[in-house]
C-alpha cells in the first residue's frame, strides 16, 4: 500500500484492503457458508425477492470470492460476478473451476460497472453499500444496467449502530485487557475503521437512508426485509459467543427494489 502517493484515493485503499483479505476471506463465518442451514436461508431469501433463476441474467457486484454468485447459480441464474480486486477474482475463479460452475467473472468497479445498459434481469450485492463513496451515483448506474422490470437485491446492515453487545465487548476488553474475538488483526481492523470514516455512510447506515437513495435513482416497489434470522442464527452458532451474540442483535437487512417497466 502506498498511501503517501497523492494519487492514492479512498477507492484504491478499499480495493487494496479487500485484496489483502482475499486469501483468508473464506475462512470467516459470515463470508463463506459453513452449514446447510445457512445455505438454505440464503436460497430462501433469494427466491423470496428474485424468484427462481430460470436462466435469467444476474450481476453479482463486489462478488469477492463468489459466495453469493454461487448461491445465485444454484437457484438457476446465469451469473456474472464483478469485483475490482484481482486477488478476489482469482479466488472466485478457482472456486468456480473446482465446483464446475459456468459463472462469468469480470474486473470492474461497482460504482461504474462498464456493463451494457439494460442487460441484466437482477443485480445482487452483499456488504457492498457501506463501502460506496458515492452511493447515489452507484444506484443510478445499477438502474441503467438493469432491464426494465429488473430488480436489485441489497444485503447489508447498520453496522455503525452501537448495540448493547458492543458495550459488553468493550467492558470485556477493559476488564481483561484482551480484545473481543475478531476475524481481523488489530492492524487490519484499524485500516477497516479508517476506510469506514471516509465513505459516504461513515457512521450509521439505516435501511431508510438506502431506500431514499434508491427512490431518487428511479427504483420503485422498494421492500425492506429484516427477517433474516435463519441466516444469522446459523452463522452465530459457528462464531465465538460474543461475536455470535452481536450477529443476532445487529440491525441487518435485505432491500429489494424494482426498475419500472
Amino acid at each position: 500500500m502506498n498511501s503517501m502517493n497523492t494519487n492514492y484515493s479512498i477507492r484504491d485503499e478499499i480495493r487494496d484492503f479487500w485484496s489483502e483479505r482475499a486469501a483468508t476471506f473464506d475462512q470467516s463465518v459470515g463470508h463463506e457458508i459453513f452449514s446447510e442451514g445457512e445455505r438454505k436461508g440464503w436460497q430462501r431469501l433469494i427466491r423470496k425477492h428474485l424468484g427462481a433463476g430460470q436462466g435469467r441474467a444476474a450481476l453479482d457486484l463486489a462478488c469477492g470470492t463468489a459466495v453469493i454468485s454461487h448461491l445465485m447459480n444454484d437457484v438457476g441464474f446465469k451469473v456474472t460476478g464483478l469485483d475490482w480486486s484481482d486477488a478476489m477474482l482469482a479466488q472466485a475463479r478457482a472456486k468456480a473451476k473446482k465446483r464446475g460452475t459456468d459463472i462469468r467473472f469480470v474486473s470492474g468497479d461497482a460504482e461504474n460497472t462498464m456493463e451494457p445498459r439494460g442487460s441484466y434481469d437482477v443485480i445482487t450485492n452483499r456488504h457492498l453499500v457501506w463501502t460506496l463513496v458515492d452511493p447515489a451515483s452507484a444506484f443510478k448506474e445499477w438502474f441503467a444496467v438493469l432491464k426494465p422490470g429488473g430488480r436489485v437485491l441489497i444485503v447489508d446492515g447498520n453496522m455503525g449502530r452501537e448495540t448493547w453487545v458492543k458495550g459488553l465487548q468493550k467492558l470485556w476488553t477493559k476488564l481483561t485487557g484482551k480484545p473481543a474475538a475478531s476475524h481481523m488483526s488489530p492492524e487490519m481492523m484499524a485500516r477497516h475503521q479508517k476506510i469506514r470514516s471516509r465513505v459516504h455512510f461513515s457512521h450509521e447506515m439505516p435501511a431508510e437512508a438506502i431506500v431514499e437513495l434508491l427512490r431518487k435513482a428511479g427504483f420503485v416497489d422498494i421492500v425492506v426485509d429484516r427477517k433474516l434470522g435463519d441466516i444469522h442464527w446459523a452463522q452465530a452458532r459457528k462464531m465465538p459467543f460474543l461475536r455470535g451474540l452481536e450477529r443476532m442483535v445487529q440491525e441487518r437487512f435485505a432491500i429489494c427494489a424494482r426498475k419500472p417497466g
